[in-house]
């Protein structure tokens, strides 16, 4: 995008995608969400953390959503995630409305559309990678041949195939963060949805994982990480900003690193 181009959340796709209320959007959006709104009762007091959000997402794209703490992007997050319903607004997720759905059809959804990827790894320690990774087919019911094939792909896809045998405390902390995105992947997800994915981790180990996200993005996965570091951000190609429950930006990596004084993409 050159100088004086519109930022993104300005252009007529988007702005007509979530202006179309009740509509089902087309297929190359993997999220929609329409006037968003969650609230929360804390002891009589009521906390909006979400004001009414409108953000839409191509099929394809890798998203950093940022903000201060406080801002709703864990709101955000969990809503996206299919883990929490809002209280307003609509969320649609690859052309399904989730947002009025019971917990039992949001877990469906869940288990199907979204791998999740944490700043805790979450691996069983007595278990090698290729077991880790297994774990969420297991719980699919999918076949023993067929679960490990899927395991070491998943596992070559984040460069570990020669560690696939190692158990956790064999692997250094990028390599287990990279255990944990296989085991995201293995289900084959519309969305992968990574909450602070290098906050355990030290800047030369981050920037390992930021490479897999990018490698990941080339090969066509939706990624969508929600993070508080800038220089974190900036390694998404599009950087969603919110504050005090709604979208205060919405830019261009370029953009974004440029306002922020970054070098994008910075290792």
């Amino acid at each position: 995008m050159t100088p004086g181009e519109p930022a993104l959340s300005e252009t007529g796709e988007r702005r007509a995608v979530v202006g179309s209320q009740g509509a089902t959007p087309g297929a190359e959006w993997v999220i929609v969400t329409r006037g968003l709104a969650r609230e929360y009762d804390m002891g009589g007091e009521i906390v909006r953390a979400l004001r009414g959000v409108d953000l839409a997402i191509r099929r394809n794209e890798y998203v950093a959503i940022m903000g201060p703490s406080g801002s709703g992007k864990s709101t955000l997050m969990n809503l996206i995630g299919c883990l929490d319903t809002p209280n307003g607004g609509e969320y649609w997720l690859n052309g399904t409305l989730v947002s009025r759905m019971s917990d039992d059809e949001l877990a469906r959804v869940r288990n199907k559309e979204i791998g999740f990827v944490f700043q805790t790894f979450n691996l069983l320690p007595r278990a090698s990678a290729l077991q880790n990774v297994e774990l969420p087919l297991v719980y699919a019911g999918v076949g023993t041949e067929e679960r490990r094939r899927r395991a070491a792909e998943a596992l070559q896809q984040v460069q570990l195939g020669e560690r696939m045998h190692h158990r956790p405390n064999e692997l250094s902390g990028g390599q287990r963060q990279r255990v944990a995105i296989a085991r995201a992947l293995v289900n084959r997800p519309s969305i992968l949805l990574a909450d602070e994915p290098t906050g355990n981790l030290d800047s030369q180990t981050s920037a390992e994982i930021m490479r897999v996200f990018e490698s990941l993005a080339d090969q066509g996965q939706t990624v969508v990480m929600v993070t508080h570091e800038p220089d974190i951000a900036a390694h998404a190609r599009r950087v969603v900003v919110l504050r005090d429950g709604v979208i205060a930006s919405d830019e261009t990596r370029a953009q974004y690193a440029e306002r922020v004084g970054l070098a994008a993409g910075a290792h």
